[in-house]
């Protein structure tokens, strides 16, 4: 996934990537499919020692990072979690992690919680249509004397119907404000969704009149607009490092069965028209590696000015041309890469949801347009 990783980044990601192959063969990624939770607690718990829940917390939040850089960290194994089609939702839970740290450890048993495995919370961002547009929010959070009232619906949430946990973000009058709440509060109720991925669960989550009380605050009323954008940045992150990795793995089983495949007598790998098709997927694969390290390391150290540009770049290019590979990929297989016996339909569709979370690849070329209008105006 990077350039150039450290050796204790290398071992990291190594061990993910062992782990992930020992406890997610592909006969155990489809019996999957037909689990409601896509996921055991057990797998959840000792993904969560080998630190996939605590590289965004901080040190004095029980947290911390593997090379100084958690959100990089991470990336690694989210790289390795779409290698591996693997199950769990490992953005929605760090995206909840990070956002209890930073405002202070609040909710301390929950972040205790996540950080041992033994809780699942998830982020509910994306509404329901017609307000389903990259960075609309339309639930409401009311301000009710020492407590607040939620009112509307999320969707997709990640994990919606197996969270323990649920972050909302939703608008107090113009600003944004963020509140955890219990998923068993009176007046939520989740209905699963069906998704094209076989592990990966997600929900419609509905606030009706829900009330928590003032300690379920998370940052301040009406002032969480900046952290909601980091959170976004993170999770965008995140899903890049993944599609990428499923990218890998469907070019690497494309590139072997195209040389072991022989036609005419001839391996396929040798006639020249595959061989362009081949030149053109690696160059979006490889481009993928690029501009997501580099999305990364801006959003890590939010040290340049064009960290929502390039994060927004990273999603347009990585959900554009994910989807084209993974296409491709299996139009090279011919007939037995549509079959639901060859494992590459695995990784398809890790990268076909992935595409359209946390914003498409139209969305985020909309914003990258806004960004360099403002800039142009500015001038």
């Amino acid at each position: 996934m990077l350039l150039s990783p450290t050796p204790d980044q290398d071992f990291f990601r190594e061990t993910t990537g062992r782990f992930l192959g020992d406890r997610l063969p592909v006969n155990e990624l489809r019996r999957l499919r037909d689990d409601p939770v896509g996921f055991t607690s057990r797998y959840w718990a000792e993904g969560a020692e080998l630190g996939w829940t605590s590289l965004l917390v901080g040190e004095d939040h029980g947290g911390g990072s593997i090379s100084g850089s958690g959100l990089v960290d991470l990336t690694l194994v989210a790289f390795e979690f779409g290698r591996h089609a693997a199950p769990g939702p490992l953005v929605a839970t760090n995206v909840v992690a990070a956002a209890l740290s930073r405002a202070g450890g609040l909710q301390g048993d929950v972040l205790e919680g996540l950080l041992a495995g033994t809780t699942v919370a998830s982020w509910c961002y994306a509404e329901a249509a017609p307000s389903d547009g990259l960075g609309e929010v339309a639930l409401e959070i009311a301000p009710d004397g020492d407590s607040f009232v939620l009112s509307g619906t999320k969707r997709p949430v990640e994990a919606g119907g197996q969270a323990d946990h649920l972050l909302v973000t939703g608008r107090t009058g113009d600003g944004l404000t963020q509140v955890l709440v219990p998923a068993n509060a009176n007046g939520v109720s989740v209905q699963p969704m069906r998704s094209v991925d076989l592990t990966r669960r997600f929900a419609t989550v509905t606030f009706d009149e829900v009330r928590v009380p003032a300690s379920a605050l998370v940052g301040d009323v009406g002032m969480a607009a900046d952290d909601v954008e980091r959170q976004l940045l993170q999770a965008i992150v995140l899903v890049c490092a993944e599609t990428v990795g499923a990218m890998q793995t469907a070019f690497e089983v494309t590139v072997e069965w195209a040389f072991d495949r022989y036609s005419f007598g001839r391996p396929l790998a040798s006639y020249q028209a595959l061989k362009h098709r081949f030149a053109d997927m690696r160059s979006w694969l490889e481009g993928g590696h690029a501009v997501s390290d580099a999305a990364a390391v801006a959003v890590a150290t939010d040290s340049s000015p064009d960290t929502v540009e390039l994060a927004s770049a990273a999603k347009a290019f990585v959900g554009h041309y994910g989807p084209e590979l993974g296409q491709d990929c299996v139009q090279m297989h011919g007939g037995i890469g549509v079959t639901f016996e060859h494992d590459l339909h695995l990784y398809l569709r890790r990268i076909t949801v992935d595409a359209a979370l946390y914003g498409t690849p139209a969305e985020h070329r909309r914003r990258i347009a806004e960004i360099v209008r403002e800039k142009e105006s500015a001038a």
